[in-house]
């Protein structure tokens, strides 16, 4: 073998190992990749796909409340950060009764037809409204959440009758939408018009937000100490034990409220409360006096829509209490 043949040889092998050199960092950079791919996929990136399943999975007021709530056609994640405070104003309608008023009946104006509530809530749907709830508005005014295309309204309902699941929860649940329950917990049982427990369970389960007007319908500022704690915290304590809702808004029984019984809605953890007085909730108002429209029967859809509007002129509410 001369040298010529020798040295091209060596300077094969040497191309050799160079390849291989060069093949075997190759697959150690493939399988890194890989590697880190796996890593983001079962750490961080399947940490971010369980906060998206989560949020979407929270996406109903029931569930944004309670692990065990239900989606809701008009829902609205509350627990999500949408951008700078909201600013819009919004009316919060007011209901009872959704039956015609027997005879005798000591206040027939809170009775709303079934026939009136259905034309009111197509009016509304037609008129480019839909239905928000407080924790959605809330959310909305405190950290941006958007409250979905058109017009939001918020609709409560006052006391808990059984005509507000067996009327109005079927109209609206037609067209997705949902509202907000002030329940009272004993003077309304079911033989009386008022809501069993099963069909408040199927209230929430629909999407309505549950909240509380106290134990009995009280004139909460004629009471002492010990019997506004037990109309105000203690009524929230039971309903959210017993139907698992957060429960954050309070509503002034027939409106009656003063600085002694704000002080206690919000000693015992409410995030605001609804009064009577008419008037836009505006996110600059005390958000413990929410002004309301009351619908009373005999309101056509054109005068409901009157109504709306023209409130919407009405002074604001105090942006705190004096």
């Amino acid at each position: 073998m001369d040298l010529e043949d020798l040295h091209s040889r060596r300077e094969a092998r040497r191309r050799a190992i160079r390849r291989r050199r060069r093949l075997t960092a190759g697959l150690i950079a493939a399988a890194v990749a890989v590697a880190v791919a796996v890593i983001l996929a079962t750490g961080s990136g399947g940490k971010s796909a369980t906060v998206a399943q989560r949020t979407a999975s929270s996406g109903s007021p029931a569930a944004a409340r309670s692990a065990g709530g239900t989606s809701s056609p008009s829902a609205t994640n509350t627990t999500a950060t949408g951008g700078a405070p909201g600013t819009q104003p919004v009316p919060i309608l007011t209901y009872h009764v959704i039956a015609a008023p027997p005879a005798g009946a000591p206040f027939p104006g809170l009775y709303v037809t079934p026939v009136e509530f259905s034309a009111q809530v197509q009016a509304l749907k037609d008129g480019g409204w839909h239905a928000v709830t407080l924790d959605q508005l809330e959310a909305y005014w405190r950290r941006g959440v958007p409250l979905g295309p058109g017009k939001p309204v918020v609709l409560t309902f006052d006391n808990g009758y059984q005509s507000q699941y067996t009327q109005a929860l079927p109209v609206l649940r037609s067209i997705g939408w949902v509202a907000d329950e002030n329940i009272q917990l004993t003077g309304l049982p079911p033989s009386q018009g008022g809501l069993s427990r099963t069909q408040v369970r199927g209230l929430v389960n629909a999407g309505w937000e549950l909240d509380t007007q106290g134990i009995s319908h009280a004139d909460l500022i004629t009471l002492d100490a010990a019997q506004l704690q037990e109309q105000v915290a203690v009524a929230r304590r039971i309903v959210q034990q017993r139907y698992n809702v957060p429960v954050h808004w309070f509503c002034y029984p027939s409106g009656h409220y003063d600085a002694t019984v704000i002080a206690a809605v919000k000693a015992a953890g409410f995030t605001g409360s609804t009064t009577v007085v008419s008037g836009w909730a505006r996110p600059q108002d005390d958000p413990y006096r929410l002004p309301r429209l009351r619908v009373l029967g005999g309101t056509t859809p054109s005068e409901l829509l009157a109504l709306i509007a023209a409130a919407r002129d009405d002074p604001p509410a105090p942006s705190s209490y004096s």
